[in-house]
């Protein structure tokens, strides 16, 4: 049997139409709780819908990872040039007779087609948002709400993340591919989270809250050490460094283990290896493991005072409470990957607590404005001639 090309598109059409498929049931749910009220109504319900799934999409793109499902199909989009793995049931089968423990087994190819499908369907669904949000902009668009562009943004981010996804499998889980392939999954849940605020803003007439210069420039800090810590947290889920340090808080016995610091930045290399080809070290993987460890602690700190510097904002109360619970979650989880020897559910527990940690962020800041911008916008918005009585 020749060797399985790593792009075989026969399938293509099969799984955009499956895809579609999928999508009907979430979208026929919107429009039947929503048949008495009218576009924009549908239009709020559908980008909370839709952010719902990303969000779903993200966490069994976790577990598609973290059961070493990524190379269950080695080809893309299908399965074997197939749209499911039953069509493929013959190579899979010699393929696992060859290597019982994978990376092709039945269960892998089920789980990794499962997750494309999932994919297919948050695309149509974006698709139907993008149409929606247009039309509506054209017909009656409300105050507050976001552009059209930003939904025809979103559909253009969703194809480079499929693009990502498809690399992630012929690049055999290319570790940088791979974690940018997880941020991308995070960068979409923001533009999602943006215009879900934006539309409920937007039906309900409610204007962003005005909160101070310092604290809006504390939310963009936080949200920015998340990011960071995500892509740290990333970088060791795919090097598969998680176990590099077995024990806590030190490393391995120590509180400043080996460390291999050059090898550990090596950016663009296969996984396993480094860009010359030789095998990464222990060292290396230890020092990527226990510089997210260390970041962790700052990122904690960051977000408790940030919670702290909240409580006197009624109009945050559920990101703060949100923000609260994630990350004693996070920490929990963190801590149950080294104790606990690295279990399943509390590493996709991990991965999708980031995710609702970068998600609630981008709700509380998508909720606000600084009282001077806000003050600008009012009188912009306002009629020509209150202005000039104004000024």
């Amino acid at each position: 049997m020749g060797e399985q090309p790593l792009y075989d598109l026969a399938p293509l059409l099969e799984l955009m139409a499956l895809g579609a498929l999928i999508a009907l049931a979430p979208l026929l749910w919107v429009w039947r709780r929503n048949r008495g009220a009218g576009s924009a109504r549908r239009l709020q319900a559908l980008g909370l819908l839709t952010l719902f799934l990303t969000f779903d999409l993200v966490m069994f793109g976790a577990f598609t990872r973290l059961t070493d499902s990524g190379l269950g199909c080695p080809d893309w989009p299908g399965c074997y040039g197939n749209a499911s793995p039953l069509g493929a049931s013959h190579e899979i089968a010699m393929a696992e007779a060859a290597m019982p423990t994978g990376p092709v087994t039945l269960s892998k190819a089920w789980v990794e087609m499962i997750h494309r499908y999932l994919a297919t369907m948050v695309g149509v669904l974006i698709i139907a948002l993008t149409v929606l949000a247009w039309r509506e902009h054209r017909q009656a668009p409300l105050r507050g709400a976001r552009h059209p562009a930003w939904a025809t943004f979103t559909l253009f981010w969703v194809l480079v993340q499929g693009a990502f996804g498809a690399l992630t499998v012929t690049m055999k889980l290319f570790p940088a591919i791979v974690t940018l392939h997880l941020l991308g999954g995070l960068f979409l849940l923001v533009l999602l989270c943006v215009q879900a605020v934006g539309h409920q803003q937007a039906v309900l007439q409610q204007p962003p809250a005005p909160i101070s210069r310092p604290l809006r420039n504390a939310l963009w800090a936080v949200f920015s050490l998340l990011f960071i810590q995500v892509t740290l947290g990333g970088w060791v889920s795919t090097n598969y460094a998680v176990l590099a340090c077995s024990t806590f808080p030190d490393c391995n016995g120590s509180w400043w283990p080996e460390m291999n610091f050059a090898q550990a930045a090596d950016i663009w290399r296969p996984l396993g290896l480094l860009s010359d080809g030789t095998t990464i070290s222990f060292a290396a993987l230890t020092a990527i493991h226990y510089i997210h460890r260390l970041a962790a602690y700052a990122v904690i700190a960051a977000v408790l005072l940030l919670v702290y510097a909240l409580r006197k904002q009624p109009a945050l109360t559920s990101q703060r409470k949100w923000l609260l619970g994630l990350i004693a979650l996070q920490f929990a989880t963190g801590l149950s990957n080294v104790v606990l020897d690295w279990p399943l559910l509390a590493a996709v527990l991990h991965t999708g607590g980031a995710a609702a940690l970068v998600t609630v962020m981008t709700w509380a800041l998508a909720a606000t404005r600084t009282r001077s911008a806000l003050a600008l916008q009012e009188d912009h918005n306002a009629p020509h001639g209150a202005r000039s009585i104004a000024a």
